[in-house]
């Protein structure tokens, strides 16, 4: 066994390993968890959305997956210490180099909406220190419906990104791949949506009962089947290309490793059991925050598989 799960993590093709997988699953998330805090507080929260549990869930696990990934990535690096290079210094060319600056836009603006939220939170901190700080925030109040869709925006092209930073590994036809940025749109809303329930419901106390809950609950199950849709797509569309690419979707699920990975660990425990469980179990006990941590952290595991599946998997046949 231990034979197989070395040859499975460490072969000659491989160019991204696990690091990448992670830093893919954090920026996913926290995509995900804006777009759908923003629905959220235009179109289901009553009262200042400050208040909210999953706003609040939000306003911590957004800029921590951005933060937590580019850290993780900076250390992957050859020279950690020159990241500062790419942060600075652009190439248009780059699907990486064009990926650092979109998460620098959407940093700036993800922070200024979650100032504008917090506003008067963060003023008490202040308690009278820094005036400067409430008159840029309220001038930026001004524009928040143009801010918070601009913000929206730069999710969805977040969450598509980390798919397009794969399709970029050309010589490789499972990663390159069409449908790969719609897969990782839909996994990214997944592991949003079951962050903010996680995170919202046990550290943030929003009540289970709250309208926000119920609409997260409802979301999460179209947007599972959806992706299940599409992962038959993505390999359909594999299987029939003939060649090369038809022998990277049987090598990814035909058999062995990584096939056991995606069957038992992806779609099984990360996908069907969660729908499952939510199918079955009556409301009383879905709105049990033991239920709520156990669907959550089974989704949240199962969409890092699948990076992680997609990452390796997709290694594993060349052109």
């Amino acid at each position: 066994m231990s034979t197989t799960f070395a040859d499975a993590f460490y072969f000659d093709s491989l160019v991204w390993d696990w690091i990448i997988a992670v830093y893919l699953f954090l920026a996913g998330m926290s995509a995900g968890a804006v777009m759908i805090a923003i629905y959220l507080k235009r179109k289901v929260i009553q009262g200042h959305p400050s208040t909210n549990g999953i706003i609040k869930a939000t306003a911590i696990l957004a800029p921590f997956g951005i933060i937590a990934g580019l850290t993780i990535l900076i250390f992957h690096l050859t020279k950690p210490l020159s990241f500062w290079k790419i942060m600075i210094f652009y190439n248009t060319s780059s699907v990486m180099s064009m990926g650092v600056l979109l998460f620098q836009i959407y940093m700036v603006v993800l922070f200024a909406w979650i100032a504008v939220i917090f506003k008067y939170d963060l003023m008490k901190l202040l308690d009278g220190r820094l005036p400067i700080i409430g008159k840029v925030i309220g001038l930026i109040e001004r524009f928040e419906n143009s801010l918070e869709l601009f913000l929206g925006f730069l999710a969805l092209l977040l969450a598509a990104y980390t798919g397009f930073l794969l399709s970029a590994l050309q010589t490789f036809p499972l990663l390159n791949n069409p449908i790969l940025p719609i897969l990782f749109l839909f996994s990214s809303l997944s592991s949003g949506a079951a962050a903010c329930l996680l995170f919202g419901v046990l550290v943030f106390k929003e009540s289970v009962h709250s309208a926000c809950v119920g609409w997260i609950h409802k979301f999460e199950r179209p947007v599972v089947m959806f992706e299940l849709f599409v992962l038959f797509a993505f390999f359909t569309g594999l299987y029939f290309g003939g060649g090369q690419s038809q022998a990277a979707a049987a090598a990814a699920i035909g058999g062995g490793f990584w096939a056991t990975w995606f069957w038992y660990g992806v779609i099984g425990a990360g996908m069907l059991v969660p729908l499952g469980l939510n199918a079955v179990s009556p409301a009383g006990v879905r709105h049990n925050k033991a239920f709520i941590m156990l669907v959550t952290t089974l989704s949240l595991v199962g969409v890092l598989m699948l990076r992680t599946f997609i990452l390796y998997a997709g290694q594993m046949t060349t052109l």
